[in-house]
């Protein structure tokens, strides 16, 4: 799901657990990263809301929550503030492991 600073909040909303990836269409290791997210977004369909927001469309987004490095990845559960994150490219499993301890 593509996460834009409009539909943000609805995401945190809805009361799943939210992984967002925070990337770049420049970022190689962003570009890298993205075939994993899918494969998660859709295990995870129904149980959890995983979205991608691009840094340089959402820079408010990026700025609130200090993105510094790309890909970053912050996990969300009952709030507004990020309860985990992951910073650069790891495996799928390190996501999962992350995401499952929302569930």
């Amino acid at each position: 799901m593509k996460v834009t600073e409009e539909n943000f909040q609805a995401l945190l909303n809805t009361g799943k657990p939210v992984m967002i990836d925070f990337g770049a269409t420049w970022c190689g290791p962003c570009q890298a990263l993205a075939p994993r997210i899918e494969e998660i977004e859709k295990e995870y369909d129904g149980r959890a809301v995983i979205g991608t927001a691009d840094v340089d469309e959402c820079s408010d987004l990026a700025a609130q929550f200090r993105i510094r490095n790309v890909p970053t990845v912050l996990f969300f559960k009952g709030g507004d503030q990020p309860v985990d994150k992951s910073i650069g490219l790891v495996s799928k499993e390190t996501l999962t492991e992350k995401l499952n301890a929302l569930l």
